[in-house]
């Protein structure tokens, strides 16, 4: 019972993904909201972007639904705030696609939205489990929140890429939560974003027709950092690390060689490993697969780190070691 209606939630939730970005996609070129070619992007074609606008319209009208049908008082009251936290920031992202926002705005909004949602939750949901004290905790949750939305929004550079990592995601932890006997673990919602991420890629898979924008990733990156989160608040914080290693890992090293050489590290650029795979000779598919192979070797090691952290650890560095250097010095001839 529980894998068919875990199935049909993933593939309703795909279907009507599909159906809307369809839909999008002419409204899109009709309004002209094109992304144009540029010395930083990785396409040589117009292509309308926004598609986010179907993507998030979708995963909230099934969140709202499962936390109305499924959830208790005080856990629904949270969920259906953290809907209202992903809309907002699609709001004021789709802005930013028209028009163009500050980094400064963008940030205060964000920065805003999260303090709201972890000073609703329950006090007894500590990401970093009693290390720190509470006032402490609520802050670093709420810095690496925000970092993980942007760490989202910046690595979606290449067509597929995001649907990719959004499904690796979500599946794992439903995956997960199935080998621990099905607690808590928001894989509902989980299994929603996968599924959304999954009806996108039809269109986003190379070459792609339409990009999810700002009011794609950032909302994308709000939820998916929820549920990561959440995991650690449960105690399951290995996995919740491992799970969106390698997006963690390239940013922040594609950060700090920036920073390194001085760059304005608010500015586009092409300098991300799969990026960098881009120019030397692989094509958006091979380096999207690429991802998600390695992304699948992840959900293993996370799993496995819910009884072996150290292994899991061990395990989940070794795969990206092996990702970014393939992807920096092997480029196909």
């Amino acid at each position: 019972m529980v894998f068919l209606v875990s199935a049909a939630v993933f593939f309703g939730t795909a279907l009507l993904t599909a159906l809307a970005t369809w839909k999008i996609i002419g409204l899109l070129r009709q309004w002209s909201v094109l992304d144009l070619p540029n010395p930083r992007s990785s396409h040589d074609i117009p292509t309308p972007r926004g598609g986010g606008l179907a993507v998030v319209t979708v995963v909230l009208i099934f969140w709202i639904a499962l936390a109305m049908l499924t959830m208790e008082d005080t856990q629904r009251a949270l969920s259906l705030s953290v809907a209202g936290g992903a809309f907002v920031l699609a709001i004021v992202s789709w802005i930013d696609d028209l028009k163009g926002l500050s980094p400064v705005i963008r940030l205060v909004a964000q920065y805003m939205v999260v303090s709201f949602i972890l000073v609703l939750a329950s006090a007894s949901q500590l990401t970093f489990q009693g290390l720190v004290p509470l006032w402490l905790d609520k802050i670093l949750t709420v810095i690496l929140w925000v970092w993980f939305i942007n760490v989202f929004n910046f690595m979606d550079g290449i067509d597929g890429i995001a649907g990719v990592e959004t499904i690796s995601i979500g599946l794992g932890i439903t995956i997960l939560a199935g080998t621990l006997g099905w607690p808590p673990l928001m894989q509902s919602q989980a299994l929603v974003l996968a599924g959304a991420a999954a009806g996108f890629l039809w269109w986003n898979w190379h070459p792609a027709k339409v990009f999810l924008g700002d009011a794609g990733s950032v909302p994308l990156g709000f939820l998916l950092g929820w549920l990561l989160l959440s995991l650690a608040g449960n105690g399951i914080w290995a996995p919740a690390v491992i799970l969106p290693l390698y997006y963690l890992v390239d940013a922040t090293l594609t950060l700090l060689e920036r920073l390194g050489r001085g760059d304005k590290i608010w500015e586009a650029h092409r300098c991300h490993y799969y990026q960098q795979a881009i120019q030397k000779g692989f094509s958006h598919d091979h380096v999207a697969r690429s991802i998600f192979i390695g992304n699948i070797m992840l959900v293993g090691f996370a799993v496995t780190s819910t009884h072996a952290p150290i292994t899991g650890f061990i395990g989940a560095a070794a795969v990206i070691f092996v990702m970014l250097l393939y992807f920096k010095h092997n480029p196909r001839r």
